[in-house]
């Protein structure tokens, strides 16, 4: 599997996360939060990043960065590297804390980012670490609904400025919209990640291919760059799976959904809308049809051959 694209330009908008190596604590104290909040600083100061969210957990960590010259590359670089070495200094330990390559996202702002942003506040309520976000430290919550003073390097005025000009209302505001999300199930954003890389609307998948991915890309980035630009339609997957398996309208409909939801490249939504189901039915018909595909040789052959018809 080819390692996801990395696309980068000055302004550029990302959902930034890293996880310690064998899932092991990234974080084991306080101050070793604090030390990582330092690097989030410096890394602004010395790199120009700006950093709109963020969220510590104790194996892995979320960001939402803006790189306004440009240079995701030499941000993360300084803010893993630099706490690396902290941490293997303070505890004499050698060798990798993080899991491989941090992974970066590229995010359309607007709508995307704000959900993001919402999504990275209530990380520790998911985990059932606190009841409510505002009572997690090592978050930018609390920063952002004024319960905590916002540090001079945290960046609040892209996502409240959806909410208004004043502070102190877009701030409640704000509020009440992560708590809506509390005590319910909501659409996970990263699901509607495309090709491992990008967040955002058809609109914005198109102008980052057109800007970007002209030039062919070095081998490494082929099997990424691969499944960005050859998606087959949603009409060519029903057509596919109505070929090998007609004879059953419901089980095709089911394996069109399947396989839009691995190869067609669109949003959830997108999906949701060609077949008539919400973003989290979506996921669930997927799952439930990969299971029974899983369960019948016959069935997972007939998959197989829609699949390899779609790729030519």
């Amino acid at each position: 599997m080819g390692r996801p694209l990395r696309i980068e330009y000055p302004g550029a908008f990302y959902h930034v996360t890293s996880r310690g190596n064998e899932k092991r604590e990234l974080f084991k104290s306080q101050r070793d939060r604090g030390k990582f909040l330092e690097y989030l600083e410096s890394a602004t100061v010395r790199y120009g990043a700006r950093f709109h969210a963020y969220c510590l957990m104790t194996n892995h960590y979320h960001a939402l960065v803006e790189t306004p010259l440009g240079n995701l590359s030499e941000i993360m670089r300084h803010v893993n590297g630099a706490y690396t070495n902290y941490f293997n200094t303070k505890r004499r330990r050698c060798g990798h804390l993080l899991q491989g390559r941090y992974k970066a996202i590229l995010v359309e702002r607007g709508e995307y980012g704000l959900e993001l942003s919402r999504y990275i506040h209530l990380n520790p309520v998911r985990a059932q670490m606190v009841d409510r976000p505002e009572a997690y430290r090592w978050s930018s919550y609390p920063a952002y609904i004024g319960t905590a003073e916002p540090p001079e390097w945290l960046c609040r005025n892209v996502v409240l400025g959806d909410f208004g000009a004043a502070s102190r209302d877009a701030e409640e505001t704000y509020r009440r919209f992560v708590e809506a999300a509390l005590g319910r199930e909501c659409a996970n954003p990263l699901e509607e990640v495309v090709a491992s890389t990008l967040l955002g609307s058809a609109g914005f998948v198109e102008w980052v291919k057109e800007q970007f991915l002209k030039e062919k890309p070095a081998d490494r980035d082929l099997a990424a760059l691969r499944s960005l630009a050859d998606w087959p339609s949603i009409e060519a997957i029903r057509q596919a799976a109505q070929e090998e398996l007609g004879v059953d309208p419901r089980l095709s409909r089911r394996v069109a959904l399947y396989l839009c939801h691995r190869m067609s490249g669109r949003r959830l939504r997108e999906i949701g809308e060609a077949f008539g189901v919400g973003l989290s039915g979506v996921t669930q018909a997927s799952r439930r049809a990969a299971e029974e595909i899983s369960r019948s040789t016959e069935l997972a052959e007939a998959v197989d051959r829609a699949r390899r018809a779609l790729e030519k």
